[in-house]
């Protein structure tokens, strides 16, 4: 009970370091009126969607956790009443917890966007330490909640299964709060580059863009409460998979011990960081990984010797740490500034827009290899490893790994809300007209910002990989103590087959249901802007105190996101349900394989294509192939207005959904081995 007991005074830790970190940014200086007028506006903003978006979910939970007290992990009329109430009571935790999360991260990044617009008046140095201690906020916070969660709940119960039903919750919500963000902050963005960039030339942050203002919510709704709640998900999930396999082996200590020593490594690495003598900011936040990781390899390896745990458990994490950095390496690749595809693609545009979209697609195609290669070799080298020691520890080798990729997820955290906070200091800086060195220093951290998020996004999938793959064993162990006879998923039972093509199907279904709800919203925007500059006299002119109805664009975005978000994340939940009640235990099987396999996929795909357009527009405007304003430059707009739904809508979006259809059918499995069809 040691290391349960240090979990929960650890991520108290990271609480109170989460709160120093946040009343030092809120007492930086803030900007002139203008500048606070603007901040204002995005602020309220995202407060006022993510408000409209809770209500509809916190309805959508309540009925979610009604369905569980009556059917999991029993029908209640078949069950013990308090542990169906039990299960039902952690699901909304779990959800609560998530969208506490979420919440806390939108709300600093709202503030530490004005206050680093306004820091890099004085220099790069200051700017990037507010930045990245607005986005460390947000990393200690999340790592904190779910693993205080976690902790209090297995010394209030005992039971994992308590702890996949709180992961549930939390994934119930990232998926909605992914999906609903995404939708919310691609709309705002297609449209404003459509209509500002390629059809008017006017730049990014110009303020008589009426979308200008609805771009900069969507970041912190999307890229911050979203993908803030997608971390969560990842981490708790990997330690409910864990602690499932790990129970009937006498080593769910270990979860805890690991999970522990990552958190303090990424407090100790978020202490450490900084910009150096050097001045790049890249190269800062790269260092602050290598330090965390170097130090969680560190430290697990003194306890582990201490505490006499085996050193083949230690390798297997060791493994996924590693696996963890080579994929944020193979996405900096293919997505970072300076690199070959980058320059190639920018190339390609100068040609046409259809040679930039099919430069990017075939690099996203490429980009895909390494880190499923990755994946795979980790999992296959944790499997053996921990064979050796038994049947059960090989799965628990994998789900150990999973932990070791997202032992640093504090710090990988702090670096993706770094991102989306530099943007809307950009964003900021340009539309208060705080001066062209200023605009210099925040284009230099927005560039740096837009390779971290391209690389915390390969982490994410990479770290929903394997944490899906040990829930797959977590699927097979609760299946196997519910029947009390071993079980394997034969490709030639045609259950099995059957789940696994239905499976294959879903992520590209869901990611489609999502791209469209963008292409429909951002239809509407691109009218209302075109109706404003239309009716507005002297808003095209940019005549002073002309200002648009930022306010009409804030409202379609809104609207719209969260029109759309509840159909893509049900079909996934309803469609495993279907799949079990029809083919039962060995259906859910290949289901899960294949889901796995195409969600992964295409979310590799997705993210690194779109954030491989992305930079090579930001290369284009640097000068190169004509710079702003050239037709290499429009077709760069393109490439990048269809990437933004891929990378930070479909993309992120799908390891959620890979994550919460692995929780439900381990939750079901007792209803599918009594009502299936076949």
């Amino acid at each position: 009970m040691f290391w349960v007991y240090a979990a929960i005074v650890v991520s108290v830790a990271s609480f109170l370091l989460a709160g120093y970190l946040y009343y030092w940014v809120k007492r930086q200086p803030g900007g002139n009126k203008e500048a606070e007028e603007i901040a204002q506006l995005i602020r309220r903003g995202a407060n006022a969607f993510l408000r409209r978006e809770y209500k509809i979910l916190a309805v959508f939970a309540s009925v979610v956790a009604f369905l569980i007290l009556l059917f999991l992990p029993h029908p209640i009329w078949k069950s013990n009443f308090w542990t169906n109430f039990r299960m039902a009571l952690t699901f909304l935790f779990g959800a609560s917890l998530s969208a506490t999360a979420g919440k806390i991260g939108m709300d600093i990044a709202t503030i530490a966007n004005l206050k680093s617009a306004v820091a890099s008046k004085k220099g790069i140095a200051p700017a990037f330490e507010v930045a990245f201690k607005g986005g460390a906020v947000m990393g200690m916070a999340v790592v904190g909640c779910s693993l205080f969660g976690a902790a209090i709940l297995y010394l209030l119960t005992k039971d994992p299964n308590t702890v996949l039903s709180f992961s549930f919750g939390a994934s119930t919500l990232a998926l909605f709060a992914k999906a609903g963000g995404g939708i919310y902050t691609k709309t705002a963005d297609v449209s404003a580059d459509l209509v500002g960039k390629v059809e008017l030339g006017i730049p990014e942050d110009d303020p008589r863009n009426p979308a200008v203002i609805a771009d900069n919510v969507g970041d912190n709704v999307g890229d911050v409460a979203g993908m803030g709640a997608d971390l969560f998900d990842s981490n708790i999930a990997s330690i409910a998979a864990a602690m499932v396999i790990g129970l009937s082996l006498g080593q769910q200590h270990m979860v805890f011990c690991y999970a522990t020593l990552g958190l303090l490594a990424s407090i100790l690495g978020v202490l450490f960081i900084g910009m150096g003598k050097h001045k790049d900011p890249g190269k800062a936040l790269n260092t602050g990984t290598y330090i965390t990781t170097v130090l969680f390899a560190v430290l697990t390896l003194v306890v582990s010797l201490a505490f006499k745990y085996d050193l083949r458990i230690w390798g297997a994490t060791m493994v996924g740490l590693i696996v963890a950095v080579i994929i944020g390496i193979t996405s900096d690749y293919f997505t970072g500034d300076g690199k070959k595809p980058v320059e190639k693609v920018a190339k390609a545009s100068s040609i046409g827009p259809a040679f930039t979209i099919l430069s990017g697609f075939s690099y996203g195609l490429l980009s895909c290899f390494p880190a499923l290669l990755g994946i795979g070799f980790s999992a296959l080298v944790a499997y053996k490893l921990c064979e050796p020691l038994g049947a059960s520890y090989a799965m628990f080798g994998i789900s150990m790994a999973a932990i070791g990729m997202l032992s640093i997820v504090g710090m990988i955290i702090s670096n993706d809300a770094f991102g989306p906070i530099v943007d809307n200091a950009r964003g900021l800086v340009e539309m208060a007209k705080m001066g062209d060195d200023a605009l210099v220093i925040s284009d230099e951290l927005d560039a740096a910002g837009n390779t971290a998020k391209a690389i915390t996004k390969g982490f994410a999938i990479g770290a929903a990989g394997l944490t899906v793959i040990a829930l797959l064993g977590a699927y097979r162990e609760t299946v196997m103590n519910v029947t009390g006879s071993d079980i394997s998923f034969n490709i030639m039972n045609p259950l099995v087959f059957f789940g696994i093509m239905v499976g294959l199907a879903v992520p590209a279904v869901f990611a489609a249901m999502l791209m469209l709800g963008v292409d429909r919203n951002a239809e509407r925007m691109v009218a209302e802007i075109h109706r404003q500059f239309e009716t507005i006299p002297g808003l095209k002119e940019g005549k002073e105190g002309v200002r648009p109805e930022y306010e009409k664009c804030i409202d379609i975005a809104t609207i719209g996101a969260i029109k759309e978000l509840i159909p893509a994340g049900l079909m996934a939940i309803v469609v495993t349900l279907v799949v079990g009640f029809i083919g039962g235990i060995h259906a859910i099987g290949g289901f899960l394989t294949g889901n796995i396999v195409s969600g992964l996929f295409l979310a590799l795909l997705m993210a690194n294509s779109g954030g491989l357009w992305d930079n090579s527009k930001k290369y284009i405007e640097t000068g190169v192939h004509g710079g702003k304003g050239s037709d290499a430059h429009k077709a760069a707009v393109i490439g990048d207005t269809v990437g933004d739904p891929f990378k930070d809508t479909a993309g992120p979006s799908l390891n959620t959904q890979v994550t919460v259809v692995s929780l439900i059918s381990s939750l079901a499995a007792n209803l599918f081995i009594a009502f299936s069809l076949f």
